[in-house]
């Protein structure tokens, strides 16, 4: 049973407070003021202290310092008739995890309550998340723990050692080329070049020579010997991103250096060896490109001996917490701040979009924040988060409805998340602003990201 101290000058909300907490299981004392209410801090050990903010003598600001220097490992949630930014940031600077305006809607409460429950001891989870990022960094700066990455590093370790061909799949931004260097390092290749090329964003003409070098006078401008990047990479491992895109003239070269494991320079008659790992990847359905004829089935099976797929972030959310955590530190250092967190309102909303651009879109997201944070917090205000991948969802809220029928509840949380995103996008984060976009109160906005969290 959860020990919860309850700071409050005003007689009825204390006992409001009081009977609430106690119908839903918590060991409840309470306090009438700043000073009672740390005699008693010194006297028991708290879970959880819901304070008011404006007492006389000693606020809930001192109130909430105190308590961190007797017992930091005890939860805050600040009460407030006016909520502001600033008084956001006050708060989370102290150490509070959260805070709620006066006429709050009990279920948001309760749910913020059992939500700061959740994270007590988070000073133990914040070393496992620097463990977890510690073992992530020896993937390559693969961030995540969820049972899907947990399968991909278990990949990688297994196929690493071979000389087996990868061909790793997913879509734009979920860190294909991390991995690739992820399974080049933890190769016995790992002391050898690693070279990529994106066979995408280089033009055909040009595109051949960098593979596989010229020879000099074999052009107009080929004035000295050149070595392709199948050269450079000897020994090591070769990457070639987005394989989709390589032209059929190509693809037809890169068979015979995948089976016989030898090529020539442009120009040039005589045969060069190579041992180097390929390692490829493509966000295209490489299959289906082989039964349009787009893509030679032979190379294809050459080149997807240990198939590799990478999950989009809408599959793995709970790595969200995680890789805001490293992005957010990585910036910080980067643009010479001090930002230490994100606020919880602001990572409840980046857990509820849908990332089509996936991990580089958040890192996008996290950087931009950061770079335009005055405070040491990173809160929902100054979070932009771009308003792409919903068109599709806003046809559909006059679609027909099917034969077989649809599921009314699902319908319609899904189209109150999409309206809910476009008024928090429409109010740069403000959920005051956007509340007001939607005739709702400033607590039904959050008990209801509250609930489409859950």
């Amino acid at each position: 049973m959860a020990k919860i101290l309850v700071v409050d000058d005003d007689q009825g909300m204390r006992e409001f407070l009081e009977i609430l907490l106690i119908r839903e299981g918590y060991e409840v004392i309470s306090a009438s003021g700043g000073k009672e209410a740390l005699c008693l801090c010194k006297k028991y050990k708290f879970d959880l202290a819901i304070t008011d903010l404006k007492m006389p003598k000693v606020d809930g600001i001192d109130v909430l310092k105190s308590i961190k220097e007797i017992s930091p490992e005890t939860m805050v949630i600040l009460i407030t008739a006016y909520a502001s930014g600033e008084t956001a940031v006050a708060a989370m600077q102290e150490g509070a995890y959260d805070y709620l305006e006066k006429n709050f809607d009990v279920d948001d409460l309760k749910a913020v309550i059992k939500d700061a429950l959740s994270k007590k001891g988070i000073k133990k989870e914040d070393a496992l998340f620097i463990k977890n990022v510690e073992d992530a960094l020896s993937f390559g700066n693969i961030i995540g723990k969820s049972k899907e990455m947990l399968k991909v590093y278990s990949l990688i370790k297994k196929v690493a050692d071979t000389t087996a061909n990868v061909l790793i799949t997913g879509e734009s931004g979920t860190g294909k080329e991390l991995v690739a260097e992820a399974i080049h390092k933890n190769s016995d290749r790992k002391d050898k070049p690693f070279v990529a090329i994106n066979c995408g964003g280089i033009p055909e003409n040009l595109l051949e020579s960098e593979l596989f070098g010229y020879m000099k006078g074999s052009f107009s401008g080929a004035c000295a010997d050149k070595p392709g990047l199948f050269e450079v990479a000897n020994k090591g491992t070769i990457f070639l991103d987005e394989i989709g895109e390589l032209p059929q003239f190509l693809q037809v070269k890169l068979l015979r250096v995948v089976q016989e494991k030898t090529f020539r320079r442009i120009g040039s008659t005589i045969d060069i060896k190579v041992d180097a790992r390929i390692i490829s990847a493509t966000n295209q359905d490489l299959a289906q490109k082989v039964k349009n004829s787009d893509f030679r089935e032979d190379l294809y099976y050459r080149l997807n001996v240990i198939p590799v797929k990478i999950p989009p972030l809408r599959e793995r959310n709970e790595d969200i917490p995680m890789l805001v955590s490293y992005f957010t530190e990585k910036y910080s250092k980067e643009f010479n701040k001090e930002i230490k967190k994100i606020s919880p309102y602001a990572l409840r909303l980046l857990m509820g979009h849908s990332f089509p651009g996936n991990v580089r879109e958040l890192e996008n997201i996290i950087e931009r924040s950061v770079a335009l944070e005055t405070t040491n917090i990173i809160l929902p205000e100054n979070l932009v988060i771009p308003a792409t991948g919903e068109m599709d969802e806003d046809t559909a809220l006059s679609a027909d409805i099917p034969e077989e029928g649809i599921s009314l509840n699902k319908e319609l949380a899904r189209i109150e998340r999409l309206l809910i995103k476009k008024a928090l996008q429409k109010a740069s984060g403000s959920k005051t602003k956007a509340a007001r976009y939607l005739n709702i109160s400033f607590d039904s906005l959050r008990y209801r990201l509250e609930k489409l969290d859950t």
